[in-house]
């Protein structure tokens, strides 16, 4: 419920402090008073779009101030606790503009956006009138208005969820066969790389132990030629050879030198045990470093095979199995994908089929609830001297979405037999303000109380009893709630809760707004203006009273 309303140098206004109350709160004054400067400044507090020439003449800024009492159940309590705004009992929303357009603006002192005022404001604030494009007269919102008089919340939560579980599954088998159909190009490499690898079967660390072997082996390869080469200088045919010819000499000369040999010949004894001894260690060397040539042609084929494969997938050689194994799963997806599509078709059907009997659930609801609203809508619009025409509510298809498969329009005809159309343009403008009136009054016992709702000359164009059945209809509309309506009409302005004036005056300073509550005498002078004009008669006043005595104010 709005419960207060602060005005700082806004357009006429100088100065202004209200204080609303719940049910049926009325402000009336002359033609130009600036009635309308209250509604555009209640809409530039919450958010809304509003001209740019907003400051006072001579002012640093203007200010508007709103406070708002929030029920413990009320649904912008959800919203102001998802966007970091601890919510409380009293809420305060406040805005300011510079005369060079630019705005600030707070909740509950804390800075915030207009786009987050608008959205806190859908939930406080509902404004219908002659031009209410954000409400009743927007066939967009008509869907969601019907749900609402149809209370098909659970219905329509269950369409949402389907719809979300049907997209989800439409998501995953398309993505699955988008997969499918970029490994299936590469099907014919696949099956030649897996079988690759799979024949090859490299393993972690194989290329660093192959190669320090292959290493091995060429360095054994290289000094056993110089081994064989000092073995064929040891050999018979090389030293030992000789130095059996030498012994073989000196002794056979050796009786003959008288003993000077015994020396050379010992020298030569003990060198042929020594080179006995190296042919063996150079023999042994020999048996160890035999090599088998195809062992190590062998080797190496098998590097250069590691090698050249790692070279052709782009990875390591220690990769090359872990690789293998992703192209081997690669391969099974294309061999596997029509069974998971026919799985992942299989659960698209089942999502389709929760989908279409959540939506047929709420199309019935819907189609249920339109009879109901248009035999209440000819009901409410009897008495507001409309008795003639027809309110329908049309219902046909439309895309499958997360709100169900209908779509939603509401239709009128002033006149029997004339065909119907949009609210807007089949009404006049006293009908269209009847046929909102009696919507809102339909809706409104089937829709939250929590937001308060503003009239704007809701009753122009009418007069008499079917202004006054305007009124009763809205004061029945701010039973339980709050109710703020701009009015003409004394018939309505009698059956307020609360009355203002507004009254627009000149001086030395400039032109100013004021709001002034009236009651008692003052109310009675006012509703009787309203009734004679600005030349007040006795007839006036009575007249006055006698509205004001039949609305039991």
């Amino acid at each position: 419920m709005l419960r207060g309303l602060s005005i700082r140098n806004m357009l006429l206004i100088e100065a202004l402090e209200l204080s609303f109350g719940p049910g049926l709160n009325v402000l009336t004054g002359e033609t130009g008073a600036g009635k309308s400067i209250l509604l555009d400044s209640l809409g530039f507090v919450l958010g809304w779009r509003t001209r740019s020439d907003l400051v006072r003449k001579g002012a640093e800024r203007a200010e508007v101030e709103a406070v708002f009492d929030l029920e413990r159940d009320h649904p912008v309590r959800d919203f102001l606790d998802g966007a970091g705004f601890a919510p409380e009992d009293s809420l305060i929303l406040r805005r300011v503009s510079a005369p060079d357009g630019r705005k600030q603006a707070w909740v509950n002192e804390r800075r915030c956006t207009a786009e987050t005022l608008r959205r806190i404001g859908g939930f406080l604030v509902e404004i219908h009138g002659q031009h209410d494009d954000r409400g009743l007269l927007n066939p967009r919102g008509h869907r969601s208005i019907l749900d609402a008089f149809a209370q098909a919340g659970p219905a329509l939560a269950e369409v949402a969820q389907s719809w979300q579980d049907l997209s989800a599954a439409r998501s995953r088998l398309e993505a699955h066969e988008r997969h499918l159909a970029e490994i299936a190009r590469d099907r014919d490499y696949l099956s030649h790389a897996v079988a690759e690898l799979d024949q090859l079967a490299p393993e972690p660390g194989e290329d660093a132990r192959l190669d320090t072997e292959r290493r091995r082996l060429q360095a054994a390869q290289r000094i056993r030629e110089d081994i064989q080469r000092a073995a064929g200088a040891l050999s018979a045919d090389g030293a030992e050879g000789a130095l059996l010819d030498a012994a073989r000499w000196l002794d056979g000369v050796a009786d003959q030198a008288e003993g000077r040999l015994d020396a050379p010949l010992a020298a030569l004894a003990r060198i042929e045990e020594d080179l006995a001894l190296a042919q063996q260690g150079v023999a042994k060397c020999l048996q160890d470093l035999d090599i088998d040539p195809e062992h190590l042609e062998h080797l190496e084929e098998r590097l250069f095979a590691i090698r050249g494969l790692a070279r052709k997938h782009n990875v390591l050689p220690d990769d090359l199995g872990e690789f293998a194994a992703e192209l081997g799963v690669r391969l099974a997806q294309i061999e596997d994908g029509a069974a998971t599509s026919d799985a992942l078709r299989a659960a698209v059907a089942k999502a389709q089929t929760r989908y279409e009997k959540a939506a047929e659930i709420l199309s019935k609801r819907r189609r249920q609830a339109a009879q109901r609203l248009d035999r209440a809508m000819a009901a409410e619009l009897s008495p507001l001297k409309m008795e003639r025409a027809r309110f329908t509510t049309e219902i046909g298809p439309a895309s499958p979405g997360p709100e169900g498969v209908d779509s939603v329009r509401f239709l009128v005809a002033t006149n029997p037999g004339s065909p119907a159309g949009a609210l807007d343009k089949i009404a006049s403008g006293g009908e269209l303000s009847r046929f909102l009136l009696a919507l809102k009054v339909c809706l409104s016992a089937a829709t939250h109380r929590d937001v308060t709702m503003i009239f704007d000359e809701i009753d122009r164009g009418v007069g008499g009893a079917t202004a006054d059945a305007v009124g009763r209809r809205l004061a029945a509309l701010g039973r339980g709630g709050q109710v703020l309506v701009v009015t003409h009409a004394p018939q309505v302005a009698a059956l307020g809760d609360a009355h203002w004036r507004v009254v627009k005056s000149q001086s030395g300073a400039g032109t100013r707004t004021e709001v002034l509550p009236v009651s008692d005498n003052a109310r009675i002078d006012e509703i009787a203006r309203m009734l004679a004009g600005d030349s007040i008669t006795k007839e006036a006043r009575a007249a006055a009273r006698v509205l004001l005595e039949g609305s039991g104010a």
